[in-house]
């Protein structure tokens, strides 16, 4: 019989801060130029060069350590993290050691069972590296005649956040990258882009037998750049650690590589310690003294994060909490929904036609919320003919098909499809009077008590008015004059 097994996952997420320059020198960060064309002494590390350290990034890892609920440090300072790799020019990673900007914090993820707190172990603040480009058709260094290295990424600054091995799941890991990443983005520290290679994560895994309280060999795994990739990834590793143990093979504390194309984990080196390093404080910097005062501030700006958001959605707005956490889910979607609501006060009406209605149509294209063509405003303007009784249901629906094409106003769709909603009692008694008049047997039924009959009148009403009669006003007057 297979021993049950408990898996323990640890996750480093780095950030690229979306500073204009770099950590220590005044290039640009701009994605996607020329290679090696943002680059100077300092972050090529170039003789008698001096890094100066970007005040903005000192501030937004602070941020985000303040909304981690992570103590901020009044001294901190930058180190020397040794080794050499070809896409670090200077053979050394200027970064944090012993003393980082933040220490402790927790997130709470959501699950199916219920909320669980990830504690956070440190938040500091390093240089990016360069890029690697392996000149192979898979893009793989194994199947590479040779090597290209950018240096446009080296020196930008990164953000390390570092939490406790809490996770017990690819599901609890995926869920704590997800929502960290929804925070960060609220936070505007970077745009989390991983396709990009904005926000990566690395993870450690291990698995002991269920019940033993000693933690397996840790294992970490490198190049995740999807949520989709983590889960599997993670997957992959515990089962492979469960088949080796269970082989009476030994788990090797090491570094390993997710092989996408092949989804399993392969051997990169050994698992380097904090000595193989050989940390020292970086002699061309100063300390970092964060006063009190200025934490004090930065905690006063922070905005509305997530929680609280959801909160007041649901007990505010009356919005149920799934609704409520797809709208704060993400900041954009939030935004253009508290915007709709300036206009037009009617918050479930809002995120029934958003999330179902616009967002499921903008699903379909491939489109996110901010390349919509369909305004905030255009959107209230359609709601607003339906509650006037302007557009039925389904000819709102086919209105918001073209604006979402187009991006033209609601008015100007109904005008152009001859789209309207009949409301006008004199016009509409006409309608109903005729379609009384043309069907005695059905008229006949519904006074015997056959209340499908209705539904056939009402029918009928609808094709005289080739569907443009409004439904709760011709069945109410339908109604009236059948009793009467």
């Amino acid at each position: 019989m297979t021993m049950k097994y408990k898996t323990t996952i640890g996750m480093e997420v780095h950030v690229e801060l979306g500073t204009n320059s770099k950590m220590f020198c005044a290039c640009p960060t701009s994605f996607g130029a020329e290679p090696n064309s943002n680059v100077c002494p300092v972050c090529l590390g170039l003789p008698g060069s001096l890094p100066v350290i970007n005040r903005q990034a000192l501030i937004r890892t602070v941020k985000t350590g303040l909304a981690l609920g992570s103590e901020i440090a009044e001294f901190s300072k930058f180190d020397r993290k040794n080794y050499y790799y070809p896409d670090l020019p200077k053979a050394y990673q200027i970064s944090q050691y012993d003393l980082p900007l933040c220490g402790g914090g927790f997130l709470m993820i959501e699950l199916e069972k219920g909320e669980k707190r990830i504690g956070i172990t440190r938040v500091h603040l390093e240089e990016d590296t360069g890029k690697t480009l392996h000149e192979s058709k898979s893009g793989r260094i194994e199947d590479a005649a040779f090597s290209l290295v950018d240096y446009n990424r080296s020196g930008t600054p990164l953000m390390e956040i570092v939490s406790e091995p809490d996770m017990e799941s690819s599901a609890e890991a995926a869920a704590y990258l997800t929502t960290l990443r929804c925070l960060l983005r609220y936070l505007e520290v970077s745009d989390c882009n991983m396709e990009e290679g904005s926000m990566r994560c690395e993870a450690n895994i291990s698995v002991r037998p269920a019940g033993s309280d000693e933690l397996g060999v840790k294992v970490e795994i490198k190049n995740m750049n999807s949520i989709r990739n983590l889960q599997q990834a993670m997957e992959y590793e515990a089962a492979r650690q469960v088949k080796a143990i269970e082989s009476g093979e030994k788990v090797v504390q090491e570094t390993r590589h997710w092989q996408e194309n092949k989804e399993v984990t392969i051997p990169m080196r050994s698992k380097e310690t904090a000595p193989d390093y050989r940390y020292f404080p970086e002699p061309d910097l100063p300390p970092v003294v964060f006063p009190q005062e200025l934490v004090r501030q930065l905690e006063s700006e922070l905005p509305e994060l997530p929680p609280a958001k959801k909160t007041r959605f649901v007990e505010e707005l009356g919005l149920s909490a799934y609704d409520a956490g797809v709208l704060v889910a993400d900041k954009q979607l939030a935004g253009y929904f508290e915007e709709c609501l300036r206009e037009f006060p009617h918050a479930k009406t809002v995120s029934n036609w958003l999330t179902s209605e616009l967002i499921g149509r903008l699903n379909k294209l491939g489109q996110h919320i901010g390349e919509s063509k369909v305004s905030a405003s255009h959107l209230v303007g359609l709601l607003k003919m339906v509650e006037a009784g302007k557009l039925s249901s389904k000819q709102a629906k086919e209105v918001l098909d073209e604006m979402v094409a187009s991006g033209k106003e609601p008015s100007q769709v109904a005008a152009d499809k001859e789209l309207s909603q009949l409301s006008d009692s004199g016009e509409l008694e006409k309608i109903v009077d005729a379609a009384i008049k043309a069907n005695p047997d059905p008229v006949a039924e519904y006074k015997d008590g056959n209340e499908k009959a209705l539904g056939f009148l009402m029918g009928q009403v609808m094709k005289l008015s080739r569907g443009q009669a409004n439904p709760q006003e011709a069945s109410r007057m339908l109604k009236d004059k059948l009793s009467g």
